[in-house]
């Protein structure tokens, strides 16, 4: 399986707010993206649809979205990296439900 590797500014989050912004500069989420993670699970779960105009960073279907996120993270925002963890699973997992194929992967460190 392929997959594209985008590197998450991490160093920029210091709390939910800065959060949110990181990751709608990074993945171009729509100006509609309600900043909360429902709508990050949303925008995440269609990260190979660019029909659906959920993200300007895509992957072809059947490609994975690898998210890199740094150590550092875990330690000055352990709420928000948690999230991270658990969403990028809840994703995978709604995928995999309705016969789709995981889109999303995280590596750690």
């Amino acid at each position: 399986m392929n997959g594209r590797v985008i590197s998450i500014p991490t160093a920029k989050i210091v709390d939910w707010q800065s959060f949110h912004d990181v990751f709608k500069t990074t993945f171009g989420f729509p100006d509609f993206y309600g900043r909360n993670m429902d709508a990050w699970i949303d925008c995440m779960t269609s990260i190979d649809r660019a029909e659906h105009g959920m993200s300007a960073v895509t992957v072809c279907p059947g490609e994975l979205l690898i998210m890199q996120i740094d150590d550092e993270l875990k330690i000055r925002c352990p709420e928000q990296y948690i999230a991270i963890v658990e969403c990028t699973s809840f994703v995978n997992r709604r995928r995999r439900e309705v016969g789709e194929s995981p889109v999303l992967a995280l590596l750690l460190g």
